[in-house]
């Protein structure tokens, strides 16, 4: 098989497609689409890494209040997903125009959005200027999972959250389970 060498351009994928919220001081919500969403430690503490251009007006929110909540919505809600993504919360209330529902967190002060399954909220510990974008860590300090997506046993159904993914400039729907961590060594 050849292979050609192209120019590099988001070249990990895929990831979350993430609506992060964040605020200003007067608590007045913000909404941003994101596909640089990540893990960065997975335990003691959890850490979540956002990459924010310097030019969006998110990027100003976080740095402000140094507090974010990551949202991960459905397949479902691709449209207001987008739709989110190409307008400006300097210009408008994009919970109010794209028919998104804050709900109160628990421990931060940006809001959850009530249509996404899981909500992770977090406090900025650090940033790093990484180019054209912000790298931002923000510690989870408390996540919220809708009960409908959880099993008898507390664990996340990943089948049933209706995951939505961006690679290559495209959305895409992800949920069919192929295996669990360690499934190679003998696990179930």
């Amino acid at each position: 098989m050849s292979k050609r060498k192209i120019k590099p351009f988001r070249p990990v994928y895929p990831s979350p497609a993430a609506l992060i919220t964040s605020a200003d001081a007067k608590g007045k919500a913000n909404i941003i689409t994101l596909g640089e969403c990540f893990n960065v430690s997975i335990a003691k503490p959890v850490i979540l890494g956002i990459a924010v251009c310097k030019a969006r007006y998110s990027y100003e929110l976080i740095r402000q209040l140094g507090e974010f909540v990551v949202n991960l919505p459905t397949a479902a809600i691709l449209r207001k997903v987008d739709a989110v993504g190409c307008v400006s919360g300097r210009e408008c209330d994009k919970f109010e125009r794209f028919g998104l529902t804050p709900l109160p967190a628990s421990a931060v002060r940006p809001p959850l959005i009530a249509e996404c399954p899981v909500n992770v909220e977090c406090r900025l510990l650090g940033e790093q200027d990484v180019g054209d974008h912000q790298l931002f860590f923000g510690e989870a300090v408390a996540q919220h999972v809708d009960e409908d997506v959880l099993k008898p046993d507390g664990s996340i159904d990943v089948e049933r959250l209706d995951m939505l993914v961006y690679a290559c400039g495209c959305y895409l729907s992800a949920g069919k389970k192929l295996g669990t961590h360690g499934f190679t060594r003998g696990k179930p």
